[in-house]
């Protein structure tokens, strides 16, 4: 395989999962294997304890959950934009920051393509939400800067960002044979972005896109969000969460809360994170909820718990029905289970401001429904069956399209001009 100058690297760094593409000017974008042959890669990084190196990926996951003492990192992407990108924290006797621990995964990633390709291109376009901060500009465009930052010190050159759903419909664009108007749905792990762009084999060779994109719009809200209500619902009152003390108050929630989000976990298990939630104790009448809630911060469960309901999501919105969660390693013969009725319950308000964002994106576009001709999901979040359920309802003459999910939007990138 032979690079040539005009070859372009699309990275797609998610919040969940991440995916390389590389094409050549009006070539076809190829994805390129990460793991195994797989195409797709959970963006998580494992430090183990006992030895040196970092594990990557499904590979990360398994050193976790196999009992491997370490650290285990995911939704880094998250801290893009917030005060705690910079933050350090202990490994294996280092203070390391987060902006360093997703470089770190970049240059991973940029080992990959280099041993796959026989070298990187230089041009490189990198995915980015419509928001990676809602409502703050100064720290979105903060955000971005980090990741360049963490990028060009991956070892990547001529580093560009293209918006996510732009790249999804570049790459949706190559199997029209007609022009089409279409919404892009790109729900992901940590956002939910939308454009209604004009597409078609005619448009292909345009350098400038800029005028076939109508609107976009987007929210900072996805899958990790929606794994964090169903562990809020499911697994923390095992733990404790909404229990009324003797006082007749409720446990103080921050615990709870904090435990149910990926980014957030590492810190309950330092020193004083682990005082102050033995200091709960007196908040509960029933003191087993509380000996659960030292067991999964002492032995370092919490991510265990997040990969459950994660998987119960998947299962149950795949299978349309029940999931059930099997938790031995907190107490013998404990478990949750997950109903196809209360996936819908949980998630509807963040589906409902999810699906009004789409609606925005088809006003701002100044089009009525009648004039999307297709809406395009892609991320792996849009395979959600109560997402696609609630979008059909609200766009009822549209036709729903299922891209690839966890390739599309690095393949797009790799056919962008910016």
């Amino acid at each position: 395989m032979t690079l040539t100058p005009s070859a372009t690297l699309g990275i797609d760094f998610g919040t969940s999962n991440s995916a390389m593409a590389w094409a050549d000017a009006g070539g076809q974008a190829q994805l390129i294997a990460l793991e195994g042959h797989s195409v797709s890669m959970p963006t998580a990084v494992f430090y183990p304890a006992e030895e040196p190196g970092v594990h990557f990926g499904r590979d990360a996951v398994a050193q976790y959950l196999n009992g491997t003492e370490g650290r285990m990192m995911r939704s880094l992407k998250s801290l893009l934009g917030s005060s705690l990108l910079l933050e350090t924290t202990q490994i294996n006797h280092q203070r390391i920051s987060f902006q360093d621990i997703i470089t770190t995964f970049l240059a991973a990633l940029h080992e990959r393509a280099s041993r796959t390709l026989g070298g990187v291109p230089r041009r490189v376009v990198m995915g980015r939400p419509v928001h990676f901060v809602d409502d703050s500009p100064e720290r979105d465009a903060q955000a971005q800067q980090s990741l360049l930052q963490a990028a060009l010190a991956a070892g990547f050159e001529e580093v560009s960002f293209q918006l996510e759903p732009i790249a999804a419909a570049l790459d949706y664009e190559r199997r029209l044979s007609r022009e089409s108007t279409v919404l892009v749905a790109d729900v992901g792990g940590g956002t939910s972005d939308f454009t209604v762009v004009r597409l078609g084999p005619g448009r292909l060779a345009q350098a400038d896109r800029s005028v076939d994109v109508l609107a976009t719009t987007g929210l900072h809200l996805g899958g990790t969000d929606f794994d964090h209500k169903l562990s809020l619902e499911l697994l923390m009152p095992l733990l404790g969460y909404r229990h009324i003390g003797p006082d007749q108050r409720e446990v103080p929630s921050r615990v709870f809360f904090d435990l149910s989000t990926w980014h957030l976990i590492n810190w309950l298990y330092q020193q004083r994170a682990l005082s102050q939630a033995q200091g709960l104790r007196s908040n509960y009448a029933d003191k087993q909820l509380h000996e659960r809630l030292m067991r999964v911060l002492g032995e370092r469960l919490g991510h265990r718990m997040a990969y459950d309901v994660e998987q119960a999501k998947i299962g149950c919105s795949q299978l349309d029905a029940a999931a059930h969660m099997a938790l031995p390693y907190i107490e013998a013969g404990l478990s949750a289970r997950l109903e196809s009725g209360d996936l819908r319950e949980h998630l509807a308000d963040m589906l409902g401001r999810t699906v009004a964002c789409a609606r925005e994106c088809v006003k701002r576009a100044g089009l009525s429904d009648g004039a999307i001709d297709a809406i395009y999901l892609t991320g792996g979040s849009s395979a959600l069956r109560p997402f696609q359920r609630a979008l059909q309802s609200e766009f009822t003459d549209v036709a729903l399209v299922e891209g690839d999910l966890f390739g599309g939007v690095a393949s797009g990138l790799a056919y962008s001009v910016v």
